[in-house]
């Protein structure tokens, strides 16, 4: 790669990681505020949730490898066709808005509603990204399984404590 290729990698990867760490930080000034308090604790949970420890590391290498599909995506796409950053953009505002429903107005149950609805929108990006560079595929699938596993971890939250 020469040097006018890699600068042409800087300003979509600069964008999308951007994007990325302010749905990031959005989501995190719910959780934090809402996961240590009386209201969290006392929620019934399956015995499949997994440890408060585990939610952080896991979440950077997904937001890593969404920043990574989304410029890999962008980066093949002719000028003017936009489908794959157009859903990027728009699972990565339902991935910060979840935090925002279940943590900040405490609601499993529209949280609940609403994961389904990103998780739709995982899938598309996926099938979108992934034909315009089938890379994206692999960096995309372990960020839906793990928002299909957190769906029937909220669907089962939100059941015991209906």
């Amino acid at each position: 790669m020469d040097a006018g290729q890699g600068r042409q990698w800087i300003k979509p990867l600069a964008g999308y990681g951007v994007a990325t760490l302010l749905a990031a930080a959005l989501g995190n000034v719910f959780t934090i505020r809402s996961v240590r308090t009386p209201w969290y604790e006392t929620l019934r949970k399956p015995g499949f949730n997994p440890p408060r420890w585990l939610f952080g590391p896991v979440w950077g290498v997904l937001y890593v490898a969404m920043t990574v599909a989304a410029t890999l995506s962008h980066r093949k796409q002719a000028p003017g066709s936009a489908p794959a950053s157009r859903l990027f953009g728009a699972q990565l505002a339902l991935n910060a808005g979840w935090s925002g429903l279940f943590f900040g107005l405490r609601s499993p149950f529209a949280a609940m509603v609403e994961i389904y609805a990103l998780l739709a929108a995982i899938l598309a990006w996926l099938r979108a990204a992934s034909r315009v560079d089938p890379r994206t595929r692999w960096l995309i699938l372990p960020y839906a399984a793990w928002v299909a596993f957190a769906a029937v971890l909220n669907t089962s939250i939100w059941w015991k404590n209906r």
